[in-house]
């Protein structure tokens, strides 16, 4: 059907080509879009789901948190959307959405903790894994003995190290039980903090209208201690 389209063999494997690359291009434009405006996608996902939306809001926390080669979703922005949607429209129930995020949170954790328990090692020997670099998983465990098990808690608060630091900590020296009840603090902190925030700043016209402005000073904010690190390091040198 598509040779007889285009009437061209080359121009048929042109556009072979883009059809099997557009479920990934499409993918990828989700992904953006949801980074860029969480509000406006979980609105349009729960009009179009219902309460499969619960499910979908459980799968992204669980995927960020629990696999390390997915860093890049919307966790702060995205919690404080499903506050602001709670506060405004009545659509989410925070009595549901928060302990179902929390344990989301906590799988996704202890997935990452155990897969890097198994392949830490591994990492270690070789000098890159993908973006794994053995520095990383070294300095983060500087950082642990530093700072003990309320690093696990910082590191909640910042987009892509919440996804490192639980994988590091398994292929570290951090023992379980010390990690998992640090792990549970910082899962109820994030989670119930960030979506509480946006119920009640959600509220105010003002937040509603300038939700992407909103969001974009989230991640600024979030992504700052990771900025101030890389400055200091980079000044100590020097």
């Amino acid at each position: 059907m598509l040779f007889r389209t285009y009437g061209n063999a080359n121009l048929y494997k042109i556009a072979l080509k883009n059809t099997h690359h557009k479920p990934f291009m499409e993918i990828i434009d989700f992904l953006l879009h949801f980074l860029k405006d969480p509000l406006t996608v979980i609105t349009q996902l729960i009009d179009q789901y219902n309460t499969l939306i619960y499910f979908i809001l459980f799968l992204v926390v669980f995927i960020e948190t629990g696999f390390v080669i997915m860093p890049l979703l919307p966790g702060d922005s995205m919690l404080f959307a499903i506050g602001v949607i709670a506060a405004t429209t009545g659509k989410l129930s925070l009595i549901i959405v928060i302990p179902l995020l929390i344990v989301a949170a906590l799988l996704g954790d202890n997935l990452n903790y155990f897969v890097g328990h198994k392949f830490g090692e591994l990492i270690k020997q070789k000098k890159k894994i993908l973006f794994l670099k053995r520095e990383y998983i070294e300095k983060t465990e500087v950082f642990f003995e530093k700072n003990g098990g309320k690093a696990v808690i910082m590191a909640r608060f910042v987009p892509i190290v919440r996804t490192i630091a639980p994988f590091v900590a398994g292929a570290g020296s951090m023992k379980y039980k010390n990690y998992i009840l640090n792990c549970i603090l910082g899962a109820v902190l994030w989670v119930a903090g960030i979506t509480l925030l946006g119920y009640f700043l959600g509220q105010f016209e003002v937040v509603k209208n300038n939700f992407e402005k909103l969001v974009l000073g989230i991640i600024l904010i979030s992504v700052l201690p990771i900025f101030i690190k890389i400055f200091k390091s980079k000044f100590n040198k020097s």
